[in-house]
């Protein structure tokens, strides 16, 4: 029974990354959450979805992505880069008179 699962799971996965609007429930399954954290998020409006006549939730593949990329965090290299530009650009912090 476990392997017929593993292949319904497989097939889900698989229509869900060609589909552009997602249903609740395959949103679950993109973004790997609970179904009271997705919830939650719709509830305090933390991410986009639509309603259709107050019906059914969906979502934007996209705007999952984005949502999911917001707090990107950046590594210690792309920072240092960053400071190497800044200081680059504006001098190395000296004041001259």
């Amino acid at each position: 029974m476990e392997n017929t699962e593993n292949v319904d799971y497989l097939q889900r996965v698989q229509i869900i990354a060609l589909k552009e609007i997602l249903s609740f429930k395959e949103a679950l399954i993109y973004l790997d959450v609970s179904k009271s954290f997705l919830y939650k998020l719709t509830h305090k409006k933390s991410i986009e979805f639509t309603k259709p006549n107050g019906g059914k939730i969906y979502f934007r593949k996209s705007d999952l992505d984005s949502w999911m990329l917001q707090s990107q965090s950046r590594s210690a290299r792309v920072l240092e880069e960053d400071i190497f530009n800044h200081l680059k650009r504006n001098g190395n912090g000296k004041k001259t008179h």
